[in-house]
């Protein structure tokens, strides 16, 4: 089943299907789950539970949710102010928060426009939140998967909302690492990538293991090859997480914590990569 929200113009919306009738709401869900770390209210109980579980052997994830959201937003910031970019594919959008990837886009530039992409129900049911377009630009929300990228690039919707043949700032900001490798992330960027032309840029930020502790480090990567439940994080190192920029041309300071990434005007101290465990990085497609 497909659900689909969007808008074409101003007060104009389409909405089909029932996202309530797919929410299961006594299973942790990661959009879920990283609502109840940044605060929101868009969570139920095994959420709370398992977000709560995975703060006990990793006390500061809600540390490493905040920082990530201020990655994004500083991300996009970036790529409409210095890149001059104009157009975003958001894909692993997560339920609606302040300041989301529309909102800090065309606080820049007013006629931004912007393509959001989840497969969470909930986040579909409060896709309207994500449609409050300033009148010059516009949103779009699909309902689909990362890993079906023709999905995506062939939906009406984008093709109503972005020029392809015009340069995109594809996000993909915290969703990578719940992608396995059976099924071959590195395919499904490269894939979203061809499809976007010169001048095109990626921005992504990954969960890494790289500075946990070991028996934590060990226990979540044994969750990872046993396939675990829906949600399992993917931890990566930073090699690993560069082969998702490769061909791309790095945008400085590169790939570094999220918490370092362009953060001069943040408040500092800034979190340790200890603190964060978590990779991100800007690249510009030549």
């Amino acid at each position: 089943m497909e659900a689909t929200v969007t808008t074409d113009a101003p007060g104009t919306t389409t909405q089909s299907a029932h996202p309530s009738d797919r929410i299961d709401t006594s299973v942790a869900h990661p959009a879920r789950r990283y609502n109840y770390w940044l605060g929101g209210k868009d969570n139920f109980q095994a959420d709370r539970e398992s977000g709560d579980a995975m703060a006990a052997r990793f006390p500061t994830i809600r540390t490493s949710a905040l920082e990530n959201r201020r990655f994004l937003q500083r991300a996009v910031r970036h790529l409409a102010r210095e890149a001059g970019i104009r157009q975003f594919l958001d894909i692993g959008t997560g339920i609606p928060t302040a300041d989301n990837t529309h909102e800090v886009a065309q606080a820049v530039a007013p006629e931004a426009r912007v393509v959001y992409v989840d497969n969470d129900p909930i986040v579909l049911a409060h896709a309207r939140a994500l449609l409050t377009s300033s009148p010059e630009g516009a949103t779009a929300y699909i309902d689909a998967d990362l890993r079906d990228p023709e999905k995506i690039l062939s939906h009406p919707d984008l093709l109503r909302t972005i020029d392809l043949s015009r340069p995109v700032g594809l996000m993909l900001v915290a969703i990578l690492h719940f992608v396995p490798d059976t099924d071959d992330p590195y395919a499904v960027v490269r894939r979203l990538l061809e499809a976007l032309p010169s001048g095109s840029y990626l921005a992504a930020s990954h969960a890494t293991h790289e500075y946990l502790p070991p028996a934590v480090a060990e226990e979540a990567k044994a969750a990872a090859r046993g396939g675990g439940p829906h949600g399992v994080i993917n931890l990566r190192t930073l090699d690993e997480f560069t082969g998702f920029f490769e061909g791309l041309e790095l945008v400085e300071p590169g790939l570094c914590s999220v918490a370092e990434w362009r953060a001069d005007a943040e408040p500092q101290p800034r979190p340790s990569v200890v603190e964060v465990s978590m990779y991100g990085g800007v690249a510009r497609k030549p």
